[in-house]
């Protein structure tokens, strides 16, 4: 193994690191390329335990990479499930209020999707009843023609094929550490362990990773309850868009997901893949946060906690419709990648990437990443060309 060398090795199989891999053979059919793993399998953690909504581009503010590449990412995923004939449910969207104060909010994400090239309406209480009459909201809702879904592991799992004909080799079950390749540039797509690999090559010096944990719940009673996602006005202070209505591509009703403190990087279950070393560290960082009250921390943990309680959980989606029953299911969580700037103390909202003269590291690739991912790796990729001269 260790006298095979390569142009390029990615760090992770997740949908930035495959994507990463498609635009780099678009370039450049020759690339020899290898896609390093420590799982067994493509997206064995948040790019195939996503919603799976493609998002249109109507929350982030201008001047972020999120707003460059929602809406551009959300066309060329659509034109890959096309391509490949993976069935994409154009499920649209409905942002509801409950009260004046968060008219503003649906206002002010008008305005974002204006200024961001994004379709969307304000509509009244008889045009939301249209489209689905059992969504409730405050005068006036957000629509959003350009949602839809998809299934993100079988996104994943088409685009390791695809890979696998360029002659992308895998290397599935190896931790970078061990790998023992030979390479000449590293892209670092790590997710979860971004930062710690970063921290290797002296990068991501005011960055640590705290993990949130995104709960679903699957509704089991009547499929027709629900006709369209349906999200709630979020706080845009912070990253979370709060427990929301996801219609899948199999025509399944889920809500959440919670944005749960997660006490280490892979808290799925129980006490699996415990390790105490990130759990201190996540107890210092959460505390530290809390007792600050940054960003408003406090009230934000707080509320996420209550949502361990499942009454709690569904009675926040229940206030976004006229009728659902009680039978809800919990199905796998997944963890969200989330990088605090340790100086600042804040949540990073944005992507964030960093390099050496030798490698390139995506240190926070949160939602809507998977959306934004076919555009993102373009970005990363014009990135990687200019730092290599």
């Amino acid at each position: 193994m260790s006298k095979i060398e390569y142009d390029y090795l990615i760090v992770g199989a997740g949908i930035i690191g495959l994507t990463i891999a498609y635009e780099l053979l678009k370039r450049d059919k020759l690339l020899r390329i290898a896609i390093v793993e420590k799982e067994s399998n493509v997206a064995q953690h948040a790019s195939g335990r996503n919603s799976g909504v493609l998002h249109s581009g109507f929350y982030y503010s201008s001047e972020s990479l999120k707003a460059k590449f929602t809406v551009n990412g959300n066309k060329k995923m659509k034109e890959f499930c096309k391509d490949n004939n993976i069935f994409v449910n154009s499920t649209k969207k409905l942002v509801v209020a409950k009260d004046e104060k968060e008219l503003e909010g649906i206002y002010e994400l008008h305005r974002r999707a204006k200024v961001n090239g994004v379709e969307t309406k304000i509509i009244d209480e008889d045009e939301v009843k249209k489209i689905d009459s059992n969504v409730k909201t405050y005068k006036k809702a957000l629509f959003s023609p350009s949602t839809a879904s998809v299934d993100p592991k079988e996104v994943c799992l088409r685009l390791k094929e695809v890979l696998q004909k360029q002659g992308v080799n895998f290397y599935f079950n190896t931790s970078f550490e061990k790998s023992n390749l030979k390479y000449d540039y590293l892209i670092n797509s790590a997710g979860l362990y971004a930062d710690k690999i970063a921290k290797k090559f002296g990068l991501a010096k005011e960055y640590t990773m705290l993990p949130f944990k995104g709960i679903y719940l699957k509704y089991l009673e009547d499929k027709t309850a629900i006709k369209t996602n349906i999200y709630p006005v979020p706080n845009l202070a912070n990253p979370f868009l709060g427990v929301h209505y996801t219609i899948t591509v199999e025509g399944d009703i889920k809500i959440g997901p919670t944005a749960i403190p997660a006490f280490w990087r892979e808290n799925y279950r129980g006490w699996n893949n415990f390790v105490f070393s990130e759990f201190i560290e996540v107890l210092y960082y959460a505390s530290k946060l809390f007792l600050l009250n940054s960003f408003n921390f406090r009230a934000l943990a707080l509320s996420e906690m209550q949502n361990y309680n499942r009454k709690i959980f569904i009675e926040k989606a229940r206030d976004m419709v006229f009728s659902i029953g009680n039978d809800f299911k919990a199905i796998p969580p997944g963890i969200r990648a989330q990088l605090l700037n340790t100086r600042t103390n804040e949540l990073i909202q944005d992507f964030v990437v960093e390099h050496t003269d030798t490698s390139t590291h995506i240190l926070n690739a949160v939602s809507p990443a998977f959306t934004c991912s076919f555009a993102f790796a373009q970005y990363v990729v014009d990135e990687i060309y200019k730092n290599r001269g």
